[in-house]
C-alpha cells in the first residue's frame, strides 16, 4: 500500500512524468524502474550506445520476455485447462505466444505507437511490434517479478484480448501461411524428409527440413509428415521474421539463382551475334 502511494507521487513530481503517465495507462501500475520500459521501445534499428559503450535496444529484453512469457502462459494455461492433454496445451500456447498474436496484442494496449524504430529497418521485418511486446515483458518481469508481471499477462491482456476457449478450437496452419509468404515475395520454399525413425514405443517419427532459396530454415520432428512439415514451418516463420542474418543468407541465394537464370540465355544470344 506504501508502495502504492510512494509510485503516485513519483508520477505526479517527476521530470519523466510524462513517460511514468504513458506506462501507468498501458500497463495499470506506475514503474519503479523507468529505464526497463524505455529500453523495451527501442527497436534495434535505433539502438543507443549509453556512457559506458554498451549498446542499448530492446533484443536481450526481448529474449528474457519471451522465456517469462512462455512460463507464464503454460501456468495459466495448465490451471484453465486441467483435463488436457499436454499436447493440447502446448498447441494453444503456441497460438497464444506466435508473432502474430502478440503483434496484435502489442496494437491493443498502444504499445506500437511508441517504439523507437528507423524507417530503413528491414522490410521483411513485419513482427516488430509483437517483439517489443516481448521486451515489455521482460521490463515488467525485472521491475516487478514475476507474480506481478503474471498478474499484468492474466488480467491486462488475456481477459481482455483473448478467448482461450475459441482460441483452442482455431486450427494453426504453419505450413500454408510459410507457402503463402514464399508465392508473395517469390521465394521458392522446399519440404524435405531428412529422416525416419522409431520413437522407444516403436511409434514411426519423421523428421523433416525447410528450405528457403535452399537455405535451411528450420527442422521439425512429428509422428507423421504433416506434423514434422508444420513443427518445421513455425520455426522457419520465427526465424524469418527475428533473424536479419537468416534473409540476407536467403536473399543472397536468390539472387544467385536470379542471375544464373538471366546470364543463361545472354550467353546464348551473344554466341549467336558473334557466328553471325
Amino acid at each position: 500500500m506504501l508502495r502504492k502511494i510512494i509510485n503516485k507521487i513519483r508520477l505526479l513530481f517527476s521530470k519523466e512524468k510524462k513517460s511514468y503517465l504513458l506506462f501507468y495507462q498501458m500497463l495499470g501500475f506506475v514503474p519503479n524502474d523507468l529505464r526497463y520500459y524505455q529500453q523495451a521501445l527501442i527497436h534495434k534499428s535505433s539502438t543507443k550506445v549509453s556512457k559506458d559503450g554498451y549498446y542499448q535496444n530492446n533484443e536481450r529484453l526481448e529474449f528474457l520476455g519471451d522465456a517469462v512469457l512462455d512460463a507464464v502462459v503454460a501456468d495459466l494455461l495448465f490451471h484453465y485447462f486441467d483435463e488436457k492433454k499436454e499436447g493440447f496445451l502446448t498447441n494453444t500456447r503456441s497460438k497464444i505466444v506466435q508473432r502474430e498474436t502478440l503483434n496484435k496484442l502489442a496494437v491493443e494496449i498502444g504499445l506500437d505507437k511508441h517504439i523507437i524504430f528507423s524507417t530503413k529497418s528491414s522490410s521483411h521485418n513485419n513482427y516488430m511490434f509483437g517483439n517489443a511486446f516481448e521486451a515489455l515483458i521482460g521490463a515488467i518481469y525485472l521491475d516487478q517479478g514475476y507474480k506481478k508481471c503474471k498478474a499484468f499477462i492474466e488480467q491486462r491482456i488475456i481477459d481482455q484480448f483473448l478467448d482461450l476457449d475459441r482460441l483452442a478450437q482455431t486450427e494453426l496452419n504453419f505450413k500454408s501461411k510459410l507457402i503463402e509468404w514464399g508465392q508473395k515475395n517469390k521465394y521458392k520454399i522446399t519440404f524435405e524428409l531428412i529422416e525416419e525413425f522409431q520413437d522407444e514405443q516403436s511409434n514411426p517419427v519423421f523428421q523433416t527440413e525447410v528450405l528457403v532459396e535452399g537455405i535451411s530454415g528450420g527442422r521439425g520432428v512429428g509422428y507423421s509428415k504433416k506434423e514434422s512439415q508444420q513443427n518445421a514451418s513455425e520455426k522457419t516463420l520465427d526465424k524469418i521474421n527475428s533473424s536479419d542474418g537468416f534473409m540476407d543468407l536467403v536473399l543472397r541465394a536468390k539472387e544467385e539463382t536470379d542471375n544464373k537464370e538471366i546470364e543463361t540465355p545472354s550467353d546464348n544470344s551473344e554466341e549467336a551475334s558473334t557466328i553471325s
